[in-house]
């Protein structure tokens, strides 16, 4: 059956009925419930302080409660879309039982004291991600997908397993805190190794470049599913050098290594954005080169501001995706379409809002007032202001005066708002050890600023267009395998 053999009836979905099932009602209520609970403990935990044990399994502190009204948070909006999305689908009861059951695994996976507790529920997670994405039966392209996607989540637990095996070899304890307590200062070379061992399984889950082909390929899977995917699943690479920053912070070489990954798929993720074509595929793009700015301030040793990172980048995102299909229209551009120019005036209002915002960053958080890594913190803070609007500046079709007046007025409040959250977070970490220290300037540091910089600004101006080379290269870095791919849209519509 193809698309031309079928009846196409345009309109709204329709609302579920009150005699189909009854469980994505009940776990959409009951996530909303733990939202609650979650949102409970945050502010018991802000007041009161400390870390609530269980039993040497669970422990409860400021990154556990943020997370999880942060998990809770996402899942329900995840449950709340999906009633209406998914209605009238044959496995919609299947498909609410792994999202709730997805849900339940990160929230013990971020309060998990025990390493096996934490080990088994990183592969459980792994799991039911590809389950998602490969969640219509019978479709040859989503099997594929979550094929791949279930060999880069083995490869991920089977990495941590190494590091978090390694670890409990070195210090004799069986519990993250106790890792923490015994792992001391000396960098020996068993924990460099299991330090190295934690970053790859950080870098294959947050899909960094060279293992982003897992995220693009993972469009089959529902958009829901895509939106708790690219707002929570990738964003477990930050919370796992959070929660190990005793082992990362060891040694420096360790902590600039986390910085190098982290920038080197943020660029790479922008530069493959800029030749995909389709909407979701330039989100999973954005995601990468998102998830190495994250990295990044993990390896400067602002663990605080990589946290804070991808709790907002999760609710960009989980918007975005939630929202991707009112973006596609099928239109011929027109005389009031922007050019992607700035002009002079436009550039000064960019730069001089971009410099704007990191004083104020600096200002609002001391970062970047010391000869520290909070310089390159600021720096980072600074490159986002200046991509973001620019990309107002030069993509509206507002009137000059008005898209230069408000870009300042919109930007600088965005900011203070942002280093507001910052804050708090900081202050919700506080307790977590080897979290609150940033990392030594060093020159290498300074090269790696330089040529990030550099190559940033080549993006930006579109120096990269006038290789064909590089725009091949590009096309295929950012093509998944081809069994994961569709064809044409009579597929899609057969699925």
């Amino acid at each position: 059956m193809t698309g031309h053999e079928r009846t196409t009836t345009v309109g709204e979905l329709p609302t579920p009925e009150p005699d189909g099932s009854r469980l994505p009602a009940a776990l959409t209520r009951l996530v909303w419930l733990l939202w609650v609970v979650s949102c409970v403990a945050l502010v018991a935990q802000s007041r009161v302080g400390g870390a609530w044990d269980l039993a040497r399994v669970v422990r409860v502190d400021g990154l556990t409660v943020v997370m999880w009204a942060t998990v809770t948070f996402f899942s329900g909006i995840v449950h709340s879309y999906s009633r209406r999305y998914m209605a009238g689908g044959r496995t919609v009861d299947h498909f609410f039982a792994r999202v709730f059951a997805f849900t339940l695994v990160v929230m013990v996976l971020v309060a998990a004291d025990s390493l096996v507790v934490f080990g088994v529920s990183w592969l459980a997670m792994g799991l039911l991600m590809a389950d998602l994405i490969g969640h219509v039966d019978g479709w040859p392209q989503a099997g594929a997908a979550a094929s791949l996607a279930r060999r880069y989540f083995l490869a991920s637990s089977g990495s941590l397993a190494v590091g978090l095996s390694t670890l409990g070899w070195i210090t004799g304890a069986t519990t993250v805190s106790g890792v923490a307590e015994s792992i001391g200062t000396a960098a020996s070379t068993p924990v460099l190794f299991a330090a190295g061992a934690l970053l790859l399984a950080a870098s294959i889950q947050s899909a960094l470049l060279p293992f982003h082909t897992w995220l693009l390929s993972s469009m089959t899977a529902p958009t829901p599913a895509s939106a708790l995917m690219h707002a929570g699943f990738v964003n477990a690479g930050g919370v796992l050098l959070v929660r190990f920053a005793p082992v990362v912070t060891v040694d420096p070489g360790v902590m600039l290594a986390v910085a190098v990954v982290g920038a080197a798929s943020a660029l790479g993720g922008k530069l493959l954005k800029t030749v995909r074509t389709d909407v979701k595929a330039q989100l999973g793009c954005s995601t990468v080169g998102q998830m190495g700015f994250m990295i990044v301030q993990a390896g400067l040793g602002f663990f605080a501001a990589a946290i804070a990172h991808l709790i907002l980048h999760g609710f960009y995102k989980a918007y975005r995706f939630l929202s991707s299909g009112s973006q596609v229209a099928n239109e011929h551009p027109d005389a009031s379409t922007s050019d992607g120019s700035t002009g002079p005036l436009g550039t000064a209002v960019v730069v001089a809002t971009a410099l704007a915002g990191g004083g104020l960053f600096a200002v609002l958080t001391g970062k970047g007032t010391a000869l520290d890594s909070g310089l390159l913190l600021t720096l980072v803070v600074v490159l986002t202001v200046l991509h973001a609007t620019r990309e107002v500046v030069a993509h509206t079709t507002l009137p000059a005066a008005i898209r230069y007046g408000v870009v300042p007025l919109v930007a600088l409040p965005a900011l203070a708002a942002y280093a507001i959250v910052y804050r708090a977070i900081d202050g919700l970490l506080a307790g977590l050890p080897a979290t609150g220290q940033p990392a030594e300037l060093t020159v290498i540091h300074g090269l790696v600023a330089v040529a990030f910089v550099v190559a940033y600004l080549a993006i930006e101006r579109g120096v990269y267009t006038r290789s064909r080379r590089l725009y091949v290269a590009l096309l295929n870095a950012g093509r998944p395998p081809t069994d994961t791919l569709l064809t044409n849209t009579e597929e899609y519509d057969e699925y």
